[in-house]
């Protein structure tokens, strides 16, 4: 990453930074970017210049905040199918404009930790960055014994910030999970406390390096995946010194057709690696943005950062290899029961619009890229599941999905066409050769041949749908249903306008009745009656973005 100098000191980079001030600031940015959202949807005010400058002032806002949401904004910036696309733009310069530290710092912590003189230590130290992140910065280096390195500084009071953010997310959790009740389904705690300790993970150089080395010794004979060797003698929770690899940023096409390398090659280089890392290996590189992942002039692939690692347990890694062979065999009954094992998917009592979409995706994406257009044809299913709201997702699932998600978004820009079937082809060869060597590859072979059989006698779709018809009224799973959507619309429509119309009422009674008694000369009476007509004025808001929202996707689903 090429480092642009940044002039003005953020407010985290400071030395003293109480957690008042980090709460209040964490709150006020909260509560602006929701108002502002709220208020841009409620006014229909979408046009690409808004966006643009909201991106912008989110973008800054990250960069204020500190470390933990620059790292969040690192991983939204690669998904241009969820955001807008002036959001991703602008989010993709945090891998970029992450400020740097003074290098007389980064000195001074590199002899405090390893207890000797920089010059001592290293034959050559370049004082200029070679990159910055959030967590640390990187410079170019020489050992005594001639070997090229780069070692990794850590931020001078990071892990104290860390502390403070750790109660601060934690208060906003606490403060979302009571006001806004449709955030209790996602499991926010579990996630928090996941999130964190990989954090806490991260900033522990030591854990890094062990990490680099076991990442290292699963890619062993995979000659086109490359792994920077550590210097344990250089490495301390601070420090972390290895081996310098350069390369081409991963996401850089123009730069990799320049050097004759195919970018739908590195697609599947990069798909089969983490299949492998998840489906074999079950230790995976959970934070793969493209600043962590770059490509030789010889289309290798580097790694860089392991700091946030994760592992997958053997029960998930046997759901997740059936849901990937599934995927691959279009069996969207499968893969709706592998979801439910694993605990993604809600099994609330009518799952057929949660059916209809898997096997809407299925059928239409594993092969071509996602067109959101498409989504017109099931737009009464998506109506009934975002309506149900069946998913959830477990902590340790929420990284493996991030990671997954970054990964594709990169895909997407190498490779407009890309698709997964294709991609994970080599990895399905490799698999279906593998015989023994534990219960998860035998599984993963088993699962390989019977994909293998079932291309060679695939039924048709028409026997398909027959036995799949039978299987469902053999459990009971078809009833017939008379129902009307639009009534059902209107109805929830008109309870929601009722309700506003309540509030609105008490809002305005609250508010006079207070300034009748502070007239009177009644001002505690008054002040209580203040501040309970500002509590049923918040709701009102909110209930009125929530009719405005629902009016908006009743529209959408009668188009």
């Amino acid at each position: 990453m090429l480092i642009k100098p940044t002039p003005r000191s953020f407010r985290w980079q400071r030395p003293y930074y109480s957690l008042f001030a980090r709460q209040l600031d964490v709150l006020l940015a909260a509560s602006q970017f929701l108002f502002t959202i709220g208020w841009d949807r409620l006014l229909a005010n979408r046009s690409a210049s808004v966006r643009r400058r909201r991106a912008r002032w989110f973008v800054q806002t990250l960069l204020n905040l500190g470390p933990t949401f620059i790292k969040i904004g690192q991983a939204l910036s690669t998904r241009a199918d969820l955001l807008p696309l002036e959001y991703v733009e602008e989010l993709a310069q945090l891998q970029d404009r992450v400020p740097q530290f003074d290098s007389a710092q980064a000195i001074a912590v590199v002899e405090s930790e390893l207890g000797s003189s920089i010059y001592a230590l290293y034959r050559e130290f370049e004082t200029t960055p070679l990159a910055s992140a959030s967590l640390g910065q990187v410079h170019r280096a020489r050992l005594h014994t001639g070997e090229e390195v780069v070692v990794k500084v850590q931020r001078p009071g990071l892990k104290a910030l860390f502390d403070i953010d750790f109660r601060t997310v934690h208060l906003l959790l606490r403060l979302c999970d009571r006001f806004l009740v449709w955030t209790r389904q996602y499991n926010l705690e579990a996630i928090y406390q996941e999130f964190f300790a990989l954090l806490y993970q991260e900033i522990d150089y030591r854990q890094e390096a062990k990490n680099a080395d076991r990442f290292r010794e699963h890619f062993l004979g995979y000659e086109h995946i490359l792994v920077p060797q550590i210097y344990w003698e250089y490495c301390t929770p601070k420090v972390l010194t290895m081996e310098y690899l350069p390369g081409i940023k991963i996401d850089d096409r123009p730069a990799l057709e320049a050097c004759d390398i195919d970018p739908k090659r590195i697609n599947q280089l990069g798909i089969c690696c983490y299949l492998k890392q998840l489906l074999v290996d079950g230790f995976f590189q959970a934070d793969p943005h493209p600043g962590n992942m770059a490509v030789t002039q010889e289309g290798n692939l580097i790694f860089y950062d392991f700091g946030m690692m994760a592992e997958v347990k053997a029960l998930a890694k046997d759901q997740m290899v059936k849901t990937f062979f599934a995927v691959l065999r279009k069996d969207a009954d499968e893969v709706l029961g592998t979801l439910i094992q694993m605990g993604l998917i809600e099994p609330v009592g009518n799952l057929t619009p949660v059916r209809r979409m898997i096997g809407f995706l299925l059928e239409k994406f594993t092969e071509k890229p996602i067109d959101v257009r498409a989504f017109g044809e099931i737009k009464n299913e998506l109506y009934l599941m975002f309506e149900q709201q069946p998913f959830r997702l477990p902590a340790q699932m929420t990284f493996i999905l991030k990671a997954l998600t970054t990964l594709d978004g990169i895909a997407r820009v190498l490779d407009p066409e890309y698709n997964l079937v294709a991609a994970a082809q080599p990895f399905v060869r490799s698999i279906t050769t593998t015989r023994g060597r534990g219960q998860i590859v035998g599984e993963l072979a088993r699962q390989a041949r019977d994909f293998i059989r079932y291309k060679l006698h695939q039924p048709n779709p028409t026997e398909l749908f027959i036995r799949r018809l039978e299987e469902r009224i053999e459990q009971g799973e078809i009833t017939i249903r008379v129902r009307s959507l639009e009534s059902d619309r209107a109805l929830k429509r008109v309870n929601l306008a009722l309700k506003s119309t309540i509030y609105c009422c008490l809002t305005g009674f609250s508010c006079i009745a207070g300034a009748i008694l502070l007239v009177g000369n009644y001002p505690g009476i008054a002040i209580a009656l203040f501040c309970a007509s500002g509590f049923f004025f918040l709701v009102l808001v909110r209930l009125l973005i929530e009719l405005a929202l629902r009016e908006r996707l009743d529209r959408l689903a009668e188009k």
